[in-house]
Parts: C-alpha cells; structure tokens; sequence
C-alpha cells in the first residue's frame, strides 16, 4: 500500500494523542494513512494505533470533506475512558476526496458510497464495528446501518444530512449547485478565490464560533484546498456528490432516507448542533422517533461540525453513549429534555437528551 503524495507533500506522522489540550495549543498532527485496494475502487484510509483492547470504529466525512475531519476526534476516542475500551479508529476519505481517486464508474450516489464503506468494514475489520458520520457521511452510514446490521454494533450521527425540504440558506444554495448548468459555473466562481478566503468562509459557516478553528487546523485546511485545486476531478466529485445527497432528499416510499432509519437496529447516538445552518437541529426530535434504539443531544452553542469544533464534547457523549451499550446492551429509554433551539421534542423510542456547554 503507497500514499499517493506528489512531490513536496508529507503526511504529519502520528503523534502521540493527548486526551484534550488547553486553549490555544497545538493539537495533534493528522493520522498517516494508506490508499486500500477494493473491488469497488481504491479508498485513502487513515488511522490510528490499536491499543489493547481496542474495538473497531470507522467514520464517514460530510460533503467536500475528508478524513481529516476526524483527526482530533480520533486522538481522543483512540485513548478509551477510565471506564471504557478505546477504539482502533479508521477513517477514509470518500471517493473523489481527499487523498481516494474518484469512482471508474463515476457513480457518487448515496448507494455507491454506502457500497464502498460496506465493503472496505469488511476488509479491515473482524467485526461489527462502531460507525460514525458527519453530514453526508451520516445519510451513507444510516443506509449502510439499515441495509448491513451484522456490521454495525452502534451507530453515531453527528448533523446527519437525513431529508428535510423546510427551506434554509444553505441547503438551498446546495440545491442550486445540483442544477445542471447552474453549478460548475457556480464552483468556477468559487475557485477564483483564494483558498484562503474559501477557507475562511467555509468555517464561518460550519461554526458556530469561528474563533474555535486553531491556527494549525487552518494551514492544514487551506493546504488541502489549494491541493484538490489542482486536481481535474475536484469539480466532478462536488457536482456528483451534491446532485446525489439533493436527489436522496426527495426520493419518496420505501428507499427513503427515513424508511433507512427505521430499519437500522443498532443503538444510535445523535448528536447535533444548536448553531448548525446546514441541518436543522429541529431535526433531532423526528430522528430520535425515528430510530429504533436512539439517544439524541443538541449541544450548544455548536454549529455542523461538532467533532471538529468541539471534539472534547462529542468524545464525552460517545464514551457515555457507549459505555451504557457496553454494560447494559440496550440504551435507557428516558427523555430528559435538551437545552436548544427549536420546537421539537423527542419521545416515543427515542431519548433526547441536555448537554453542557
């Protein structure tokens, strides 16, 4: 297995992973990685060292992403708790992002990812393993949860991007960019700027306090976007992408998004931001209804990318999330209210539940 890295460009090597770092900090480099041959395509996959005892997680990026959303993330679950095991983390970067060539078949629908993270759970792990999603990356893993059960223990949903046609700024202005004709002229617009100021602008919409994204993390985002500048595909795999997850939010009956959630039988934790512009937090009370065995959280103050704004917080939930999954075997049914924004409230099957700043 190589690394497909030009000239010039190094991965960071993994440095030891520390369980949080004060304000202002350096935080830990990114995980090295390897390209890994599947029969669906080749797929950049990083990880972290397996402790003893280490269960297998894997996590799924949002749209435009990579696996490098989940460094941090990673550094801190990889450690375990006092009253947890750790997890021997994998991260790949979907087809057509990051450091994965994109699909020979050119197929970027939801089902063709949830094929590729099927298949490479298979490879990689001896088991179920403990999946994790972000945006676009929470819609594949809700599918690959319903559709494959034997391999997944538990499933987390961090903002996932389950359909909701109540219009917003931003999920309308994605739809604008699936109109054909409309959006690669919209994207050439786009790459006319700086990576830098693209940069700084995707934060500002992704969080809630922008202050949040440290230094390191923004060298490291601009050298990947003026990286995938100049890649001949990086158009394509947004176009395709983003056609794909706006034609998942009106697909109707039985191959819904929903129907998927009702079918996923592994316990499930949400986890949404109260700040998050892209998906609606008001959303977690029919996802916590929706789900079969589901714990829902709305954090505070946080916007769509709770586990690279607030790392810290999301591992807390996951450590109790699971150790409940661990020693009881099922998730505690109890609705306990939620500091949020927004009308909706949970019950039923679901649990929605408060979460501290």
């Amino acid at each position: 297995m190589t690394n497909p890295i030009g000239a010039g460009e190094a991965f960071g090597s993994a440095a030891t992973p520390v369980p949080s770092w004060p304000a202002g900090a350096a935080p830990i480099e990114p995980w090295p990685g390897e390209l890994v041959r599947l029969t669906a395509g080749d797929v950049f996959v990083r990880s972290t060292p397996a402790l003893p005892g280490a269960e297998p997680a894997m996590f799924v990026h949002g749209l435009g992403g990579s696996a490098l959303n989940w460094t941090d993330l990673m550094g801190l679950l990889s450690q375990g708790a006092a009253d947890g095991p750790p997890m021997a983390c994998d991260a790949l970067d979907l087809p057509g992002f990051g450091f994965s060539p994109p699909p020979a078949n050119g197929d970027y629908s939801v089902a063709a990812r949830a094929a590729v993270v099927i298949e490479l759970i298979e490879e990689r792990a001896a088991g179920p393993v403990h999946l994790i999603g972000n945006s676009l990356g929470g819609a594949i893993s809700t599918r690959v949860a319903a559709r494959r059960p034997d391999l997944v223990r538990t499933l987390t949903l961090i903002s996932p991007a389950l359909p909701d046609l109540r219009p917003r700024l931003l999920p309308a202005r994605l739809a604008v960019v699936a109109t054909p004709g409309v959006g690669r002229w919209l994207l050439g617009k786009m790459l006319a700027m700086t990576p830098e100021r693209r940069t700084d602008t995707s934060i500002g919409e992704l969080y809630a306090d922008p202050s949040r994204f440290l230094p390191e993390r923004r060298a490291e985002a601009i050298a990947e976007v003026t990286r995938r500048d100049r890649l001949s595909y990086s158009i394509d795999a947004l176009l395709g992408s983003t056609r794909a997850l706006v034609a998942e939010y009106t697909r109707p009956g039985p191959t819904s998004l929903w129907q998927d959630a009702a079918k996923v039988t592994a316990p499930t934790l949400l986890i949404h931001g109260s700040h998050d512009r892209l998906v609606n937090p008001a959303m977690a009370g029919r996802a916590a209804r929706t789900f079969r065995d589901c714990r829902a959280v709305v954090l505070p103050r946080i916007g769509h990318v709770a586990m690279m704004e607030r790392p810290e917080l999301v591992a807390a939930e996951m450590h109790e999330f699971l150790r409940g999954v661990l020693t009881q075997g099922v998730l505690t049914e109890t609705v306990r209210g939620s500091r949020r924004q927004g009308p909706a409230s949970a019950g039923g099957r679901g649990a929605l539940s408060p979460a501290s700043p």
